[in-house]
């Protein structure tokens, strides 16, 4: 039987008919609960109503109240409950019960034990509080392991990003640029439908263009990655449109390297009437790791500018 929150039903109406037959007023009452180490808060105002008029409570409201009390907190009064359960278990002093009580207050002691299975229930609700103290331990442990590991990794992504920039070798970049978008997509928990690799064009140089699927908030997102000097303009976000339309109830997310030319942006703002479009800059990105931020907001954030306001290109980090 495990109180660890609750006392069970069958256990807290047996508890409530037991516990007044071992005291024989309602302020033998409180001093039960009182000796099993109950706070004042659950009782004091019913102490003060006894105080006041003896005859205006019977010591059955006042158990049946102090114990709904302590089991609508849960957890919080385990070792209230625990100690409540093992002074009735435990309960030998018969003859200080009223005279007509006792025989039915041994039976009812003797049908909590059977309840509670005896007194090792004690032991093994103390080891049951335990092993739960030292889970709660592990997963804080490893919930801080994940969180370094997790921090780690991107300050590696973020340090294989600033190479980038001093780099010659375009077939180089292009396979760094695929690592890095692949891990950082997997590192914020945001679904990867179809890894990003390069793909070569016949007017493009090798690690031009990365090629994607990701799923955000339950959508489909074609995502193209663009490295170049100049910022892209409309014929490199026409041509993204074009492949974007031709999978079916997909959306789009365009990252670029150097920026968006107005004209590319206003583009992008008139096709929003037919898709949800965002455009990111790496930029962004970058500034995004160094500030530690969730990649997934961020998205969200874009997507959000992009439906409600027909903004393509919110910048989040300016």
């Amino acid at each position: 039987m495990d109180i660890t929150y609750h006392y069970p039903p069958k256990l807290l109406h047996l508890l409530m008919d037991t516990i007044p037959l071992l005291c024989r007023s309602a302020g033998d009452a409180i001093l039960f609960f009182k000796g099993a180490g109950v706070e004042k808060r659950y009782f004091a105002d019913l102490e003060e109503e006894i105080e006041y008029d003896k005859e205006k409570m019977s010591k059955y409201e006042i158990v049946k109240t102090i114990l709904k009390r302590l089991n609508e907190r849960g957890e919080v009064t385990l070792r209230e409950r625990q100690e409540v359960l093992n002074r009735v278990a435990e309960f030998e002093a018969f003859s200080s019960c009223l005279p007509d009580d006792q025989l039915i207050a041994q039976e009812l002691v003797s049908n909590v034990q059977d309840v509670v299975d005896g007194k090792d229930l004690f032991a093994r609700m103390e080891q049951d509080s335990e092993n739960d103290i030292q889970r709660r331990r592990e997963e804080h442990k490893l919930k801080i392991k994940e969180v370094a590991e997790k921090k780690r990794q991107l300050e590696e992504i973020k340090q294989k990003l600033y190479s980038l920039f001093s780099m010659t070798d375009e077939q180089k970049q292009g396979i760094i640029l695929e690592e890095i978008l692949n891990r950082l997509f997997k590192i914020h928990d945001i679904p990867i439908r179809e890894s990003f690799k390069v793909k070569k064009e016949k007017e493009q140089n090798v690690g031009d263009r990365i090629d994607g699927e990701i799923e955000l908030e339950g959508h489909i997102y074609f995502a193209e990655m663009k490295w170049a000097k100049a910022p892209t303009d409309v014929g490199d976000v026409l041509k993204h449109l074009v492949r974007v339309s031709q999978r079916s109830g997909t959306h789009s997310l365009f990252i670029s390297a150097s920026g968006y030319t107005k004209p590319a942006i206003s583009v992008c703002q008139e096709a929003l009437e037919k898709t949800v479009i965002i455009l990111c800059s790496l930029e962004e990105i970058v500034k995004l790791l160094e500030n530690e931020k969730d990649l997934s907001d961020f998205f969200k954030k874009k997507m959000n500018a992009a439906r409600s306001t027909q903004n393509p290109f919110l910048l989040i980090f300016e």
